[in-house]
């Protein structure tokens, strides 16, 4: 079993796509809406992620709430770890997920949705988080898999611990 992250996916949700960074340009520009960005994503995801692997949502996953059956499409077992646009009842998660959480600890890594503050970081090596969209938080700690920063494709999680030494 391998372990992936990813943030921000944001299935069923059109406006996203047309976002833009601060130079004018679209965040997803591999998709006009939901619709056709959701049918991408998912090929992606299931492109790199098998049905025994574990993928940590780090939220934002759906809206509106008539979406959520999409995450029947995604290989893998999901760990969603909430995010601010999460914003059903646990119980509408819990079809899709097997275990929901406001973050996750994993030895000297630290998932989130919206990264900690610096002073906060304390034991652990590393915040994976998202959120943040197209910003980064310009500190090496700090490892941002929202969609926009990872192309869309789960980010296999010994990917990013292998690096912390």
């Amino acid at each position: 079993m391998r372990r992936f992250v990813i943030s921000d996916t944001h299935f069923g949700h059109d406006a996203v796509y047309t976002f833009k960074d601060s130079k004018g340009d679209l965040l997803r520009p591999w998709a006009k809406d939901a619709t056709e960005g959701d049918q991408i994503l998912v090929a992606r995801w299931n492109s790199v992620v098998d049905p025994d692997d574990k993928v940590y949502v780090l939220g934002d996953v759906v809206f509106p709430r008539r979406v959520l059956p999409i995450l029947n499409t995604l290989n893998g077992k999901k760990v969603l770890i909430k995010g601010n646009h999460d914003i059903f009842k646990i119980k509408d998660y819990l079809e899709y997920f097997e275990d929901i959480r406001g973050a996750f600890e994993m030895g000297n890594v630290l998932m989130t949705h919206i990264p900690i503050h610096p002073q906060e970081l304390g034991r652990w090596k590393v915040n994976i988080h998202g959120h943040l969209h197209e910003r980064v938080v310009n500190d090496p700690r700090y490892v941002n898999v929202s969609v926009e920063q990872v192309d869309g494709y789960p980010v296999n999680l010994e990917q990013i611990t292998s690096k912390l030494g």
